[in-house]
């Protein structure tokens, strides 16, 4: 007989640890996200992490700004950025306040409130696709820039909660280098997800964008 997950909520503690820590320890864990339209719960299987100042990969790299002001902020705090004139990700900010490290959020598996989810995600050709990607991820949880320094942690009511869930076993955990990260911030092996589960987006190695003429 399998275990239900464990609902309890994860501490600041589990979040004030090195991003690289934190990032596989996310597999298996459940984001609760609680909107006007209903609850929707997602079992985390994909993850990056992203390591602030050692990291040219991370928006933190070359220091605060407006938009990433979040991650310098204390641990256990959700990060939400804009990327392509079109797309929400959403992070999780890790290790002390100030270091401004975190993980991106990529895939996962709607556990509950998939039928809201579907109607966030039409273009999904099965539920396996709902959450599929980082976009897509945001996108059936309904995820956007109103969520950018909410408290993952929080005792009282808040619109997103990470729960204890089931941890992956250490054997079943695979690494790889980040989707889409051009230049020195490619080679890090920093993308972590679930071995053969099928809600894992596929690798992508970073192409340039063209200009249009």
């Amino acid at each position: 007989m399998i275990a239900s997950p464990d609902r309890t909520p994860l501490p600041r503690d589990f979040f004030d640890r090195p991003v690289l820590e934190v990032a596989p320890d996310l597999l298996g864990r459940l984001i609760v996200r609680t909107t006007p339209d209903g609850p929707i719960e997602l079992r985390l299987t994909e993850v990056e992490a992203y390591d602030g100042p050692n990291d040219p990969g991370s928006h933190a790299y070359r220091g605060r700004t407006t938009r990433n002001e979040v991650m310098f902020g204390p641990p256990g705090h959700v990060y939400v950025y804009f990327t392509y004139g079109m797309w929400h990700c959403m992070n999780l900010v890790c290790g002390p306040e100030g270091r401004a490290s975190g993980v991106l959020l990529r895939a996962g598996e709607i556990t509950e409130g998939a039928e809201l989810a579907r109607t966030r995600r039409l273009s999904a050709r099965n539920d396996k696709e709902l959450a599929k990607g980082p976009a897509r991820l945001a996108t059936a949880l309904g995820v956007d820039r109103a969520l950018d320094g909410t408290d993952a942690c929080a005792q009282d009511e808040t619109p997103l909660r990470i729960l204890t869930g089931t941890p992956i076993p250490s054997d079943q955990v695979r690494n790889g280098p980040r989707t889409g990260v051009a230049g020195d911030g490619g080679v890090h092996p920093w993308r972590y997800w679930i071995a053969n589960d099928p809600t894992v987006s596929p690798y992508r190695a970073h192409t340039p964008r063209r200009r249009r003429s």
